[in-house]
């Protein structure tokens, strides 16, 4: 499970920082692959000898290591790195985290990471009960930092009391938890993806579409899966071969099909994904047999098909739902309406005039759109790339909440 992840094991100045010692030898039979980091009051309660010993790897103290790079500490420990945990985490750490102080190696490594954190406080119980630390403990845990409570027991002051850092054992089922996140970070949740086209027919022979091949909806499925999900496709036509046993494949044709079969399943989803490119508009009649073409103009009339996306973000709940919006330039302003008007949690721009980001191509350049109007651009992308990146944005927001 957590073999040949790289783990930073950050270690501050308390009594407790001799059972980093411990808590490093475990992780090492489990094959981790483990980095640490100590503030300057550590090294008064355990060498760096001891832990580079233990780890096999340097031991780092400094922001800006005496051998010339041109790449700060702070960037190159954070590269590869699955988690970083901090153990035994002082209040003094905490709170300079809590509120944005990088003032050592440590805290700047912590505040440059998107990766999970675990903490493991230890400190004398007056500490941890003080209630500006205990604001600072709760502003990390809000924004999904992993705590590992201290538990009761004889402290340094020889007291009885609240902080003594968390076992080893928890601590270590804590890292094997996100190991398992990070593999499987979806697992066995619901999710529902919508794909390709619309058909609606004018005739037995004729009918109004789009150039959606449903590429990027079934890259999203695939990734969807890979992430330990519970995958329901919803594809209009599409000529791409059949996605992996395991994904409940619904095909569809029309927009009022898509529409019926998609609210039949919206229900019990944790995660919908509209990527299908619904045809705005339906023949009001379809003709028995074909319109012969002097009448073609004459017999059709046509009406507008229903926003499935806006009905969707009026009933979701908990949910989280994502659109696209398929523009013809790069201006931002339509999706962000439809951001707003369909209740979405995030939007996925792309430019459809481009030939390789548009529809049939293989690469996508999008920019994501957040609820609060925050963007992040991403390069030129395969699609399976893509769908990666939106659904670490999706994780995200679940770790988030």
């Amino acid at each position: 499970m957590l073999e040949g992840k790289k783990i930073i094991l950050g270690v501050t100045g308390s009594i407790a920082a001799y059972k980093s010692a411990l808590l490093l030898s475990e992780l090492k039979r489990l094959k981790a692959d483990v980095w640490v980091v100590m503030t300057n009051a550590a090294t008064s309660f355990i060498t760096p000898l001891t832990l580079q010993t233990l780890s096999k790897n340097k031991v780092y103290l400094n922001l800006f290591d005496s051998a010339p790079s041109f790449i700060p500490e702070h960037i190159s420990l954070n590269q590869g790195t699955s988690l970083i945990l901090i153990a035994p985490a002082t209040a003094n750490t905490i709170s300079k985290i809590s509120l944005g102080i990088a003032d050592n190696l440590l805290s700047t490594l912590v505040l440059s990471s998107t990766v999970p954190k675990i903490l493991a406080p230890a400190m004398n119980e007056a500490m941890y009960l003080n209630p500006i630390f205990q604001e600072n403990l709760l502003r990390l845990v809000k924004m999904g930092y992993i705590l590992v409570d201290p538990e009761c027991g004889r402290l340094a002051c020889e007291k009885e009391g609240k902080g003594r850092m968390g076992s080893i054992e928890r601590i270590i089922e804590e890292v094997k938890k996100v190991s398992t996140k990070q593999e499987l970070p979806l697992k066995d949740r619901r999710i529902l993806i919508t794909a390709g086209p619309t058909r609606e027919p004018l005739d037995t022979v004729r009918y109004l579409s789009n150039r959606s091949s449903g590429k990027m909806g079934y890259a999203l499925a695939e990734e969807a899966q890979r992430l330990g999900g519970r995958v329901t496709l919803i594809s209009g036509p599409s000529s791409l071969p059949p996605l992996k046993e395991g994904v409940k494949f619904i095909k569809v044709t029309t927009a009022l099909e898509m529409r019926e079969v998609v609210l039949n399943e919206f229900d019990p989803q944790e995660i919908v994904i509209f990527a299908a490119a619904v045809s705005d508009f339906r023949s009001k009649v379809v003709q028995n047999g074909k319109i012969r073409k002097k009448e073609l103009l004459l017999r059709i009339e046509l009406v507008e098909n229903p926003d499935i996306l806006k009905e969707l973000g009026s009933r979701k709940k908990e949910k989280i739902l994502v659109g696209f919006a398929a523009e013809d330039s790069d201006d931002l302003q339509r999706a962000v309406v439809k951001l707003e008007e369909k209740n979405l949690d995030f939007i996925v721009f792309n430019n459809i005039s481009r030939e390789d980001t548009g529809f049939e191509s293989d690469t996508n350049q999008v920019k994501i759109i957040r609820k609060d109007k925050s963007l992040k651009e991403l390069p030129l992308l395969s699609k399976e790339e893509t769908s990666k990146e939106i659904f670490k944005e999706i994780i995200n927001l679940i770790n988030n909440k």
